[in-house]
Formats: structure tokens, sequence, C-alpha cells
């Protein structure tokens, strides 16, 4: 895969049939899958009256995709693309069904949840490994960032529109439509997407060929810095985000400020993404990586200052910007990946995201516990600029 000057352009990437159709169905997804989420807690919450459980009901589908994605991985590559997205779509919307119908105590529908989970990094892995086939040179990497700008913007419309459900129809019916968005998503990739091959022709059982396949792959040095380099930053960014509603009470902030804070990130990410993605040189681009990773870091560092809330605002949405370094990684990533298991590199890289933007929040918040919210923030502003370093060993 060459690498030109000329970045891609949005109408080369839409133009790929492949790429319209799994876009549309990701977006619908996520946003089913917010909706899924947030109904959940609201029905845990009011069954138990136990924030500890509500909680666990909005976390319990993310930590056993580690599990999934390091057991069941060869499996993206072992089978054909489109019926293992098409049961992918098929299970997350007999999940939100039986959730909504099935009259079951809390610990069995947190272990559905949990179950479901596990396989999320298979279907994921199946649908990035079809778009690195069709996709090729910067127009794999712009749609990437069109991947990520627009799950941003659906889990953000399946959270405001899960609230709107939940208020107008209860939480079970509110269930019952994220499984009809979900039957949705099944429809269009089954009559929108042409049939795939598997990438490989491996047998034998697929929990050792997945656990043999992850130990080779994060064996390799170049590719494991390039997942760490992937994973870290938003591990420590995801930690610092975790304290935005605590760090506005010790500010002295106003009540609600808290939603306010958590939306400058994700706005940042939207606006850097955009303008890195389509009007910065794929060169360029590779080049600011490293910079980039900093970009995202450093501004934490100010929180330490008593900055006003305007300014603390403007502070999180520059950081956010910084999330576009990961488009002058994708490149590099692809090249690393070995052909015969994308789809399992794909999976890892899935995998990790959510293991360590899990592990993150925890470390995060018991430093705050032994410290401040401000410190544990900066802190980790500070950590995510260190792993810079990791871009410059992965490209040596």
């Amino acid at each position: 895969m060459s690498v030109t000057d000329r970045p891609a352009t949005y109408r080369e990437v839409f133009a790929e049939p492949v790429f319209r159709t799994l876009f549309v169905a990701r977006g619908v997804s996520i946003s089913a899958n917010s909706l899924q989420i947030f109904a959940l807690s609201v029905l845990v919450y009011g069954a138990t009256g136990s924030p500890l459980l509500s909680a666990l009901a909005f976390g319990a589908g993310f930590l056993p995709q580690f599990a999934g994605g390091l057991l069941l991985g060869s499996l993206t590559d072992r089978l054909p693309a489109r019926p293992l997205i098409v049961g992918g779509y098929l299970l997350e919307a007999a999940l939100a069904a039986t959730l909504g119908l099935a009259d079951l105590p809390v610990l069995a529908n947190l272990l559905l949840v949990a179950a479901v989970a596990c396989f999320t990094p298979v279907f994921a892995g199946a649908a990035a490994r079809v778009i690195a086939d069709r996709l090729t040179g910067d127009a794999y990497v712009l749609g990437r960032a069109l991947t990520g700008m627009s799950s941003s913007v659906a889990q953000l419309l399946g959270l405001a529109g899960g609230g709107v459900a939940v208020a107008a129809l209860g939480a079970e019916h509110a269930l019952l439509f994220a499984a009809a968005a979900h039957l949705l998503t099944v429809l269009l990739v089954r009559f929108g997407l042409p049939t795939f091959p598997p990438a490989t022709t491996r047998t034998g059982g697929a929990v050792r060929d997945s656990w043999t396949g992850a130990v080779n792959l994060l064996g390799d040095r170049r590719l494991r810095a390039l997942f760490l380099a992937q994973w870290l930053p938003c591990a420590f960014a995801a930690g610092a985000e975790a304290l935005l509603v605590p760090y506005g009470a010790t500010r002295g902030f106003p009540p609600g400020t808290g939603a306010i804070l958590m939306a400058a990130s994700p706005l940042g990410m939207l606006l850097g993404e955009f303008l890195v993605g389509r009007f910065v040189r794929p060169s360029m681009r590779e080049r600011l990586a490293a910079p980039l990773v900093v970009l995202l870091g450093a501004p934490l560092l100010l929180l330490g200052l008593p900055l006003p809330l305007p300014a603390v605002v403007a502070v999180l949405a520059v950081a956010g910007t910084g999330f576009a370094y990961s488009l002058g990684l994708q490149r590099e990533f692809l090249e690393a990946s070995p052909p015969e298991r994308r789809g399992q590199v794909f999976a890892l890289l899935s995998t990790g995201m959510m293991a360590l933007q899990g592990a993150g929040p925890l470390l995060s918040g018991t430093l705050a516990e032994l410290t401040s919210p401000t410190l544990a923030m900066t802190a980790a502003g500070a950590a995510t600029c260190l792993v810079a370093t990791t871009i410059h060993r992965a490209r040596r």
C-alpha cells in the first residue's frame, strides 16, 4: 500500500458499496446498543434500587469482550464474513428482545449481556477485515476516520434517544425498539453485502487457533508497539474523563456541568478527525501521530491550574482533537498485519481497546481516592504524553 500526498475524499470512500452498507449498519447498531444499555440500567435500578447493579448493567458488555477477542478471534478469518456479521446482529436483536420480554432475574440479564459480548470482537473484526479488503491507500484511512466519527455521533444519539424512549415507552418497550433496530441491521447486511470467502483455510480447534494467533501477533515487536500506541492513549484519556464529575465538584462548578465537561472531548475528537482525515496530507498525517498524542495529553496538565469553567471546557475540547493521532498509524498498522490473520488483528485491537478503557478509569479513580481528582487527571495527561515514545519505537 503506497502513500500518496493527496488525501482521499469522502466521495471516494462512499463510492464503495460495501463500506456504505457496513457504515450505515454499524451506526444503527451502535445507536441501538447505547439505547439498550441505558434502558437496561434503568430497568435494573428500578427493580433493585441498587446503584452498583445499575452500573454493572451499564458495563456488563465491555469486559467479556476481552475473553472473546483472545479465545474466539480466529473465527473472523476462518468463517465467511457476511453470515458472521449477520449472525452477530441477529444475536444482538435476540438479546434486546429477551431483555424486554422475559421477566428474568437481574443476574440472569447481566449474564446474558456478558455472554453475547464475548462474540462482539468476532463480528467487529469480520466487518473491519471486509473494509480493509475493499478500501485501499488513503481511502482506508479516511474510512477509519469516518467510522470513528460516526461511532461517537451514533452513541450520543442512542443515549439521547434512549432517554426519550424510556420516558415515553418505558424501559421494556425501549428494549424492544432496540431489538427492531438490530433487525434492521440484519436486513441491511444480508441484502447489501456480497459474499466474502474466508481469509484462511486453517482447521482445528478455534480456541487453540485463536490463542496461538494472539500469542504470535502480540509477540511481533512492531505490531505489539502499534497495538500499544493505539490502546494506551485512549486508556489514559478514558481515565481522565471518568473523573470529570468529581473534578467539577471539587472545583465548585455549578451542578449539572459534568455533562458539559463530558461533551467537550467528543466534540473535539469529531473536529480533529474531520480536519486531519480530510485536509492533512497522508505523509504529514503519519509524521503528526506522535505530536497529536502529546496534544491529547498535554492540555490536561493545565487542569491543575484554577481555570474558570469556559477555559476548562476549551482545554478538554483541544485535548479531544488529539484523538486524530490514530489516523497516522492506520496504514502502518494494516501493513504490519498478516493477511491470513487480519480479522483477528482487528478483533485484538477492539478487545484491547475495550479492556484498557475499562482499566484506565479504575487506575485513575484509585489515584483520585488517594490524592485528588485534579492530580489524577494531570497524571493521566502526563502518562499520555509519555506514550508518544512508543510510536517512534514502533517505527524503528
